[in-house]
């Protein structure tokens, strides 16, 4: 009886080991759909959840397939060390990615190393009106300094400098191309950011200040055509907010509460 209980353990140990060294990457999708509150899952994952690669993209509702949010795979390496509560993991992507993340820490608190995110601008269409009838092209460059994060609950705190920079904006609506470049700096605190909004340069200035905070977006802003392109940018900048008049100049207000 003795023998067979200590077989019977070594074959579930063995088991145990088995399933921990082939488990599949697709076990990781509904692990983020969790995380993420069913807003974001992992599309045709591959490989193991220790070395493998996904596209990321928008949980499916129903049978609805999944739908990629950012350009190329994402793969990945984790070691094992996870399991003893030590993360170490590398991130790739050279579609999207400047160069691969680190990701380095403990489960509640881990740093993630600089890099840079590049994508298309009419990404910003999914954000809803305005910038959907908008249809701005272009490219966004989000890039990080290195990054604190650390879970409080079902919260995860982040502390650390972001900045998006709008580069070679356009619009369907507008015989000006391109209306300019543009830099949003944040600032992350836990789980509020405070926002800065400039423009680098172009014939549409943009200009204001803000803060995210929990997920919900603050901003108050002004957009105005540079000296002689008022009448051509007319009709795009009524689309962005109430026209005003400040010391003799106009400018669209933009306020987001």
């Amino acid at each position: 009886m003795r023998r067979l209980v200590i077989w019977l353990c070594a074959a579930i140990v063995t088991v145990a080991a088995t399933v921990l060294v082939f488990c599949p990457a697709a076990w990781l999708a509904p692990l983020i759909e969790q995380q993420t509150g069913g807003r974001i899952t992992l599309g045709d994952a591959q490989g193991s959840i220790w070395r493998g690669s996904a596209f990321v993209g928008a949980a499916p509702s129903g049978a609805d397939p999944v739908t990629p949010l950012l350009p190329g795979r994402f793969a990945w390496r984790l070691s094992p060390t996870v399991l003893v509560g030590v993360l170490d993991a590398t991130l790739e992507n050279t579609a999207a990615l400047g160069q691969p993340v680190q990701l380095t820490g403990t489960w509640s608190q881990w740093q993630v190393s600089p890099s840079l995110l590049v994508l298309p601008a009419e990404r910003l269409a999914a954000l809803g009106a305005p910038l959907n009838t908008i249809a701005p092209t272009g490219e966004m460059r989000l890039s990080w300094g290195a990054l604190q994060l650390a879970r409080r609950g079902r919260q995860v705190d982040l502390n650390g400098s972001m900045q998006l920079d709008l580069l070679d904006i356009a619009s369907r609506l507008s015989p000006i191309k391109p209306l300019g470049a543009y830099r949003m700096q944040m600032e992350w605190q836990g789980q509020t950011a405070q926002m800065q909004l400039a423009t680098l340069q172009g014939p549409m200035v943009l200009s204001g200040s803000g803060s995210l905070d929990k997920g919900r977006l603050r901003f108050s802003g002004r957009a105005q055509a540079a000296p002689g392109q008022e009448e051509r940018l007319a009709n795009l900048l009524n689309l962005l907010g109430q026209r005003r008049q400040e010391g003799g100049s106009n400018y669209i207000a933009l306020e987001l509460k």
